[in-house]
């Protein structure tokens, strides 16, 4: 390539679209590290804290939903999406753009758009197994349109996995136990069970946890809850509910540390947490968000059907449930190994390269 290459990423509103985001930039650098990267995003949304923290310069467009009924807002639109579509104009020729790369969320369309309008190409990573309104729309006249999962129905369709950073992609969890369940505050020798809703938390998973709490010293394991930021789990004092081997914190910062320190997981199935758990091979019980179109239970689809997974609906997710099925699967090593070897054979690792390599090539036509 004659010059570097200037790349426009454009994604955001949630972690799901932010992380492969940051992945695709961070393997576009290793491949060639004078490339001009600038991202695009919502001013509300968390790629404003999580970009820039990250490293990189960011630039906004206003959040314009697609109205789904008659209303004022539908009246709107038209004028609001012109002028989101002329922002993104705007922002592609500051960046003398030679590709954009969208990987969903209100922002892609208005950049998919303008940039097929300069005759500028369009690169798509579509995460879920369900695509989104705005990667069905690019799709259409897109260079490349890679996905997370081997039979989401959208355009151009290529299989290629989940982008995600290099230590999780790269993650020897057997190697890194002993040191991950220090670091968290974790007993070296007892089961482990983490339970994390995501950054948001889940207010099922943390009820549910709260009823079973002053069961797991006779049971016999250990259980990390992450709670969600501001959504601490209180006793009946008022305090932070604490209890023999039970620990829970609101967030914590790298992944990698959770899926080396667990012998089994709860998490949600949002998209980027179902393929960094089979590129890990993390025995997981997936509880779909219950709102949406359905697209979680989608995601964790294959892993279940294939054993290297369990299922429960958020709704069925009880202290009853938990009882009758989570202590006997913890402490059977022998299903948990066999949920780890089936997870990861179906573990995409090297997605974010492949996804650099594509958007190298397009700069170049």
């Amino acid at each position: 390539m004659s010059k570097a290459p200037s790349v426009v990423l454009a994604g955001g509103g949630t972690a799901g679209h932010i992380s492969p985001m940051l992945a695709i930039a961070a393997a576009l650098t290793a491949e060639v590290p004078e490339a001009k990267l600038h991202m695009v995003g919502t001013p509300e949304s968390m790629e404003a804290r999580l970009v820039p923290e990250a490293g990189y310069e960011i630039s906004f467009i206003p959040k314009v939903p697609f109205p789904r009924r008659p209303n004022l807002d539908a009246l709107k639109f038209p004028l609001l999406f012109r002028t989101a579509i002329k922002e993104a104009a705007r922002i592609l020729d500051n960046a003398a753009a030679d590709v954009v790369v969208g990987v969903g969320g209100y922002v892609c369309t208005p950049l998919y758009l303008a940039a097929q309008k300069k005759g500028i190409p369009v690169v798509i990573h579509e995460g879920n197994a369900k695509p989104g309104l705005a990667n069905k729309v690019g799709a259409k006249k897109a260079a490349m349109v890679g996905t997370a999962f081997d039979n989401t129905p959208i355009a151009g369709a290529r299989y290629v996995g989940m982008p995600m950073r290099e230590e999780i992609a790269t993650l020897d969890r057997a190697a890194t136990r002993a040191s991950a369940r220090q670091e968290l505050g974790l007993d070296a020798d007892l089961p482990t069970l983490i339970v994390t809703g995501g950054s948001l938390g889940a207010l099922s998973l943390n009820k549910t946890l709260k009823i079973v709490v002053p069961n797991l010293e006779e049971w016999g394991f250990q259980v990390l809850h992450i709670t969600g930021r501001g959504k601490t789990v209180l006793g009946e004092d008022g305090q932070p509910l604490t209890a023999p081997h039970y620990h829970q914190v609101e967030f914590i910062n790298g992944m990698q540390k959770v899926y080396a320190a667990a012998d089994l997981l709860v998490v949600r199935a949002g998209a980027a947490t179902v393929c960094e758990v089979a590129a890990v091979g993390i025995p997981a019980i997936f509880v779909p968000l219950p709102i949406g179109n359905g697209e979680q239970e989608l995601n964790a689809r294959a892993l279940v059907d294939s054993g290297a997974a369990v299922l429960v609906k958020d709704s069925e997710f009880t202290p009853e449930w938990f009882s009758a099925t989570v202590p006997t699967l913890i402490k059977s090593s022998d299903a948990l190994a066999e949920m780890g070897s089936k997870s990861y054979t179906h573990g995409i690792r090297n997605a974010a390269q492949m996804m650099a390599h594509e958007i190298l090539k397009a700069a170049q036509a």
